[in-house]
Parts: C-alpha cells; sequence; structure tokens
C-alpha cells in the first residue's frame, strides 16, 4: 500500500477541519463544565437549583460525549489515511485515548448519579476536571501536528 492513500491537499484540508471540529468539541466541554460548576455550586451552597441549567447539562452531555468520541475517530482514521501508523503523533495519540477513556466513564459515571446527596457526584466532577484539562493539552499538541 502506498502512503498516504488520499490527495495529500485533501489530507491538509481534512487535518485543519479535523481540528476546527475538535476545537468546537473542546468549547463546548468547557461550557458544559461551566453548566456543572455552576449547578454543584448551588447544590452545595443550599441554594435554590438552576433547573434550566440541570436540564441542559442532563440534555447535551451525552451528545457532547459522542462529538467528542466522533472526533478521536475521525483523527485515528486520518492518521490511518495518511501513514498507516497510528502512533505518527504518539503524544496526541494517547492524550485522544485517554480523553475518550475518560468520556466514557464519565457518562457511565452519570448514569448512576441519583438523588441529591449521590456518591457519585465527585467522580463525576474529578473526571469533568481531568476531561478539561486534558482537552487543553491536546489542543496544543494538536497545534504541533498542524504545524
Amino acid at each position: 500500500m502506498q502512503y498516504p492513500l488520499i490527495n495529500p491537499r485533501l489530507l491538509a484540508s481534512l487535518r485543519l477541519v479535523h481540528g476546527s471540529y475538535n476545537s468546537i468539541v473542546a468549547a463546548m466541554f468547557f461550557y458544559h463544565g461551566w453548566l456543572g460548576i455552576t449547578i454543584r455550586r448551588a447544590r452545595r451552597s443550599k441554594a435554590p437549583l438552576p433547573f434550566a441549567a440541570i436540564k441542559r447539562h442532563r440534555k447535551t452531555g451525552p451528545f457532547i460525549v459522542f462529538m467528542g468520541v466522533l472526533g478521536f475517530f475521525i483523527g485515528f482514521t486520518l492518521v490511518l489515511l495518511d501513514s498507516g501508523n497510528v502512533l505518527q503523533f504518539p503524544a496526541h495519540f494517547l492524550v485522544g485515548c485517554t480523553i475518550v477513556l475518560c468520556l466514557v466513564s464519565t457518562f457511565l459515571v452519570s448514569r448512576k448519579i441519583k438523588g441529591p446527596d449521590s456518591s457519585y457526584r465527585t467522580p463525576h466532577f474529578v473526571l469533568g476536571i481531568t476531561i478539561l484539562c486534558l482537552y487543553l493539552i491536546e489542543l496544543f499538541l494538536g497545534l504541533g501536528v498542524l504545524f
């Protein structure tokens, strides 16, 4: 097989699309995290709960997780089409794998949250903060891949 499997100009454009897509997904995660922190602060301070934020957080969470996992697989496919070597950018790949693992874990933990005093709220919060930190690292590493 001769790499790249697609036109190098198209591949360069697709890399930019991948980076733009994942930048938008990261921004969505930061907004989602802000909603989560708003809800957590209200809950911990015994203030009235922001029901609109709770509804938005619950509704958009699974969708954003799907978008994050999709972004990983788009990048994975681009590397396979480019060189066939998934470890061409090892740090970017490993951080992306870790993000996907954290996304799936957060989603599964969120499904176990029942009631106001659920013990799963703290792990959900910690995983969410971890995802945000990893996205910052991933975005920085992704810029290195592009240039």
